[in-house]
């Protein structure tokens, strides 16, 4: 085309780099929830960009003569890459994800970025972009190899550059590089020895366990979409991401299993040194297509009240009518406490009471709709109203910026007309128990972190959130067995995660055969994420009751709501064999104080 109207290549490239450049840049900052109505608008763009690819690939010997830079035609494959991202993000689909770990490696191998990076203060600030977003997707991925490689290439590049430019220039880098150290450092290779995500190789699929017990729930909710959203002060962080949100967005997602994943991977091959980079797709999805789809996922990081309710207001209302919300919240706050309104703002001074009180004025409507026999659940909402109205916020913001930024149990109740799965990990976690039979339609399932944590070691992020998404490892570092002693003792670590699914079988079971167990729990166990979550808060109930530096310490205790069966409580002996199992292959039952007249069962065998 360019050679029929006699326009030269390189003023078509520059034409085409123009043209994506500005579509690239009213993609950019799209949210990531509410994605329907976007895709016109990012297909847009992945088709501008394929095409310049393509493009740049067919003139590329005339373009060199014309003065295009190599780095140059990096920017573009890093640019598709950060497009597959982004989308992976608002999708939840991994194969985007492989095709952004595609272009970024052919960007790092091709070494697009390596002449006059340290020439040009810019172009070394580009590379350090594309480095750090790398970095994410190999995070996102698991490949701790490719990580250590570009942690390494990162420090060398920022020492070269130190040489030759001002240090005040990369004074931001240089923290940047001590995040990530940290982040890593929590996120170490003991935390995963075994995936995050949801594996049929280690997790057992329990549907099987369900349709075997004739277990017939009244509808099966699946989860559809998930809210992540940290507000704890100081947090260790990765670009917008903490170490708990991390550990969440893993555990969300399906694990290719075994043979599928490393047949796909070795038809891969050398993909990166193909030049098929761009929207063609060129890569086999890693996704075994016989799993459900993941749930998409939207990180909130430290968002005002507001914007919290507003996002959370468009996913329910996009809902689709099998589908259940999770809510992960993780802040802090005070039972109680309500931060006043800066003065003068015209409103009320205390944010609960004027939000109560509106709410209160409801009641002759619940009355007057309600029929005759609904009057006991409408005394029922009214209490429950009135303690929400003692019972405290999180803080969405450090505290003393005002109330309009305090999350109350009270604003997620008009959301209740859809099913919700509410975990909180807070000190004020409690305050939200309050919702429970205050729900406008849908009773809400609550899984509740204690007041307080367990005084014990942790490498680092929230103590609840690490027994939801990695609970062995948790267990171990809780009893005091540092990183490099299970490292060394693969063996036992091995017979304890088969012994810790088969003891998450049989409370899966137990709950199954139950005659008390609330149907909203029972909607949930169908779906696979939300009951291993609700297995594993089991299991560390079940830990902390008997665990010694907490027995008996109700400040130390979970919350979950509605209640589960007594079948499953820590003062049952089958919960209580189950952590005496687990501590016997370690050696630490002294640890844990058990009811008289527990033991290991007679035919248990230690080997």
């Amino acid at each position: 085309m360019a050679q029929q109207n006699n326009i030269p290549p390189s003023e078509v490239f520059r034409s085409l780099v123009h043209k994506a450049d500005r579509k690239y840049s009213r993609v950019r900052n799209l949210p990531h929830y509410g994605r329907s109505r976007y895709d016109l608008h990012i297909q847009k763009v992945f088709d501008v960009y394929a095409r310049l690819w393509r493009f740049q690939q067919d003139e590329r010997p005339r373009l060199v003569e014309a003065g295009v830079r190599r780095w140059e035609i990096g920017e573009i494959a890093s640019r598709i890459a950060q497009l597959n991202y982004e989308q992976y993000l608002r999708t939840s689909d991994v194969h985007f994800l492989s095709e952004a770990y595609t272009c970024y490696e052919a960007v790092l191998t091709r070494e697009y970025y390596k002449d006059g990076s340290l020439l040009d203060y810019n172009l070394a600030a580009k590379q350090l972009r594309f480095l750090v977003r790398f970095l994410m997707v190999c995070l996102m991925l698991n490949k701790r190899d490719m990580v250590n490689h570009i942690v390494n290439v990162i420090k060398k590049l920022l020492d070269e550059c130190k040489r030759s430019f001002q240090e005040n220039d990369f004074k931001f880098w240089k923290r940047v590089v001590k995040d990530i150290v940290k982040f890593l450092n929590i996120d170490s290779a003991f935390m995963n020895l075994r995936p995050l995500r949801y594996s049929l190789v280690f997790d057992v699929h329990l549907n099987d366990v369900i349709k075997e017990e004739s277990f017939v729930a009244k509808r099966c909710l699946n989860l559809r979409e998930a809210i992540l959203c940290c507000c704890r002060p100081n947090e260790v962080m990765l670009t917008e991401i903490t170490v708990d949100t991390f550990r969440m967005f893993q555990c969300l997602e399906w694990e290719p299993s075994g043979t599928f994943y490393l047949k796909n991977k070795a038809s891969r091959g050398n993909a990166s040194d193909t030049g098929q980079i761009g929207a063609g797709y060129s890569v086999p999805d890693i996704m075994d297509p016989t799993l459900p789809s993941n749930p998409r996922k939207t990180i909130l990081d430290h968002p005002s009240a507001a914007h919290f309710i507003a996002v959370l207001a468009i996913i329910c209302e996009e809902l689709p009518p099998d589908g259940i919300v999770l809510i992960y919240l993780s802040a802090s706050g005070k039972s109680g406490q309500i931060s006043q309104l800066p003065i003068g703002s015209g409103t009320p001074t205390n944010t609960t009471e004027s939000i109560v009180g509106n709410f209160e004025s409801l009641e002759v409507s619940f009355d007057v709709c309600s029929k005759p026999n609904d009057s006991t659940k409408v005394n029922d909402q009214n209490k429950g109203i009135h303690e929400i109205k003692r019972s405290g916020c999180l803080w969405m913001s450090p505290p003393g910026n005002g109330g309009l930024n305090n999350l109350c149990p009270l604003d997620l109740i008009p959301f209740t007309r859809r099913p919700l799965f509410l975990i909180v990990d807070s000190d004020n976690s409690q305050a939200f128990k309050a919702i429970h039979g205050t729900e406008m339609a849908e009773p809400a399932a609550m899984l509740l972190s204690p007041s307080l944590p367990s005084p014990s070691r942790l490498l680092g992020g929230s103590q609840f959130t690490m027994f939801l998404t990695a609970p062995l490892q948790s267990f171990c570092l809780l009893l005091g067995f540092s990183e490099s002693e299970m490292e060394k003792n693969q063996n036992v670590y091995k017979k304890a995660e088969d012994l810790l699914s088969s003891l998450l079988d049989q409370w899966c079971l137990i709950l199954v055969r139950s005659d008390t167990l609330d149907p909203l729990w029972a909607q949930v166990l169908c779906d696979p994420f939300l009951r291993r979550f609700l297995l594993r808060f089991i299991f560390f109930q079940t830990f902390v009751a008997l665990h010694a530096p907490t027995f008996n310490k109700k400040e130390f205790y979970p919350k979950c709501f509605p209640p589960l069966p007594d079948s499953v409580l820590p003062t049952e002996v089958v919960s209580q064999t189950a952590i005496l199992r687990l501590a016997n292959l370690f050696e630490a039952e002294q640890a844990f104080i058990f009811s008289n007249g527990i033991s290991l069962p007679a035919d248990y065998d230690e080997e």
